[in-house]
């Protein structure tokens, strides 16, 4: 962590540059710098990624809580009860 400190800015530019840089203390890791743009496309790209698994088949989330709530209708957004 003392050469972090003193090589910070030198760090920041390698980041900047799209590198990732791993400080450690003692010989275990303690922080992880990345650039922001490149880790929130990684993450974006998971969560397309596990949308495009999901496989929905059969009714509507709403109608399956419509019926379960009694079988009344949806109007608007609202359940109303016995239409």
């Amino acid at each position: 962590m003392k050469e972090a400190r003193a090589k910070f800015s030198s760090l920041l530019e390698r980041v900047i540059a799209g590198e990732e840089v791993i400080i450690t203390s003692h010989g275990k890791r303690v922080a992880r710098l990345v650039p922001v743009s490149s880790e929130r496309k990684e993450i974006l790209a998971d969560q397309k990624k596990f949308r495009d698994s999901i496989r929905v088949a059969g009714k509507p989330m709403s109608e399956l809580v419509t019926e379960e709530r009694g079988g009344g209708t949806l109007l608007r957004g609202r359940h109303t009860i016995g239409d």
